[in-house]
């Protein structure tokens, strides 16, 4: 089977979409959800259990596409690998169902068990799993021992499932606390932050706010992102205390917590240690490229400005990196320049509302 007749087939499977409506339709017990993905990964061929084996960092937040979801050493799967594991997976599914069960889970559930069987298989060192939707319910929550889990910037997003407060949000996030696993939060508003807090507090797990992306570039040279716009130090601020909690745990075994570095002032949670980050981390961060993330693509004169922004809080976000994206611009010589911020939207979410939020952009459109 050659890889374009897996990604046919995978796109035959149960839409992102549609498995969405059918839950909201249902209405059911949540927590059916993750009974039903681990009797997929048990047909599969692994159990829980086995997921221990993988050093995971699960983090809530972000998006992928097909092969580029599971990536190994930051590069996409090749076709080859992914045609190999799909086709194992496929297959394996096919011959363990019965009348009792659906014999294929939906796309994002599909790519779930694929990418366990990869990471397995393969054997990483670690493995980064984002959450789907929410993270109290999403399949990845089937995760037992994570090494460490972090939640990334907040935003309002599939309300008719999480909820229709970004406090209600945050407690579908909070869900993929552990006890005794150590967690990290970037800087959010009161109310989220206090959620998160409670439910660290309600599962035993120790909770630490990150400091901003200064105070770990204090006696040292600036951090350089390969990613532009200023919420990505926000990001990357979180992506450092993950790694620099990782390697510690690895290090120790897993045993201890992270050394806070004061007492928080803000909802009472402790700050997470301020550290030089290593030459290598500098690096990960220069080099970071994220294709439909704050990117600009040059084409004689018309330059694309690209972002997937798809909420209000991101749509802002992206709104500041344009102006300051433009700001920095220089003219090219010889002639007119068109400049266009590309706007996509799917699903249930209302364009016009976010719309609204570029209309300030608007002079900025074009210049001559």
């Amino acid at each position: 089977m050659e890889y374009q007749d897996a990604v046919r087939m995978l796109n035959t499977l149960q839409t992102n979409a549609g498995y969405l409506e059918q839950v909201k339709r249902q209405r059911g017990d949540p927590q059916t959800q993750l009974e039903a993905m681990e009797l997929y990964l048990a047909r599969s061929g692994l159990q829980v259990e086995d997921l221990d084996r993988l050093n995971i960092i699960h983090v809530t937040g972000t998006k992928g596409k097909v092969r580029e979801r599971i990536r190994i050493n930051g590069q996409p799967i090749s076709p080859e690998l992914f045609t190999k594991y799909f086709w194992h997976l496929y297959h394996r599914l096919e011959e363990t169902k019965d009348g009792s069960c659906v014999s294929m889970p939906p796309y994002f559930r599909f790519l779930t068990l694929m990418a366990f069987h990869v990471f397995l298989q393969e054997k990483v060192d670690l493995a980064v799993v984002e959450v789907g939707i929410g993270g109290a319910y999403d399949c990845t929550n089937i995760i037992r021992k994570p090494v460490v889990c972090g939640v990334s910037s907040l935003g309002i997003d599939h309300t008719s499932l999480l909820g229709d407060t970004v406090e209600k949000i945050a407690w579908q996030k909070g869900g993929i606390f552990k006890q005794g696993v150590p967690a990290f939060t970037v800087l959010q508003p009161e109310g989220p932050l206090a959620v998160l807090r409670d439910r660290a507090q309600q599962i035993s797990c120790p909770l630490y706010l990150c400091p901003m992306l200064e105070a770990l570039e204090e006696g040292g040279p600036p951090l350089t992102l390969g990613l532009e716009g200023e919420h990505q130090r926000s990001n990357a601020a979180l992506a450092l205390q993950l790694a620099h909690c990782w390697l510690q745990r690895q290090d120790h075994h897993g045993a201890g917590e992270p050394k806070a570095s004061r007492p928080g002032l803000l909802w009472q949670l402790p700050l997470a240690p301020v550290f030089q980050p290593t030459s290598h981390m500098r690096l990960g961060l220069r080099n970071t490229e994220w294709p439909g993330r704050t990117q600009v693509l040059r084409r004689g004169p018309l330059t694309w400005y690209l972002d997937g922004a798809h909420t209000a809080s991101s749509v802002q976000a992206c709104v500041r990196w344009f102006r300051q994206a433009l700001q920095g611009r220089e003219r090219p010589s010889g002639g007119p320049e068109v400049r266009v911020l590309l706007f996509n939207a799917t699903g249930d979410r209302d364009p016009a509302a976010l719309l609204k939020l570029l209309q300030a952009t608007q002079t900025n459109r074009t210049s001559q």
